[in-house]
């Protein structure tokens, strides 16, 4: 997977520039994960990697699939794309734009991980506690995890909280177990 982030990053860091300069980050955005979605769908790869089928008939699949969705600025991304033998890479592509969208945009994506649903006034003020704690703004996903038995796991980029019972007993038994 490293070898497919190295060719897909200067693309990516491409794209993002010409977003910028059109103040397109969004739309760009969609644009990226319209594609990576059609290279990763399953009946596609077989056919990327199919040596009888031309570049021209590639490009023409593909462009065909995104229809509407794709400007002329797109297609042409399309036609380089397969021109490199690069369509693998835009799955990873648009991993590496969204990171660099959301650290321009000043947004991180975090997950908090709780043993039982917590209520939206509960979850507005992690949101906003993060926010301030982080300096940004949070995307953050709530997911429930029976067992975790109490407390709760943040985690955002790098940054992870562990605020669990489970975490806390393990550290008690590893403690006693010194």
């Amino acid at each position: 997977m490293s070898d497919l982030s190295n060719i897909a990053r200067p693309y990516a860091h491409a794209i993002f520039e010409l977003a910028q300069e059109q103040g397109n980050l969004a739309g760009w955005g969609a644009t990226i994960d319209l594609l990576a979605s059609i290279a990763s769908d399953e009946n596609l790869k077989g056919v990327i990697n199919d040596p009888h089928v031309s570049s021209q008939q590639l490009e023409e699949l593909i462009i065909g699939v995104g229809g509407d969705h794709l400007n002329d600025e797109a297609v042409n991304f399309v036609k380089l794309l397969v021109k490199n033998s690069r369509i693998n890479a835009l799955p990873e592509m648009a991993i590496v734009y969204a990171e660099k969208r959301a650290d321009a945009e000043r947004v991180i994506e975090a997950t908090m991980i709780t043993a039982t649903k917590i209520d939206e006034p509960q979850q507005k003020q992690f949101v906003d506690a993060l926010e301030v704690k982080l300096g940004r703004t949070v995307k953050l996903d709530f997911d429930v995890d029976d067992e975790l038995i109490g407390g709760a796991v943040i985690r955002a980029g790098d940054w992870v909280v562990d605020g669990s019972v489970r975490a806390q007993l393990e550290q008690l038994v590893g403690a006693i177990g010194a």
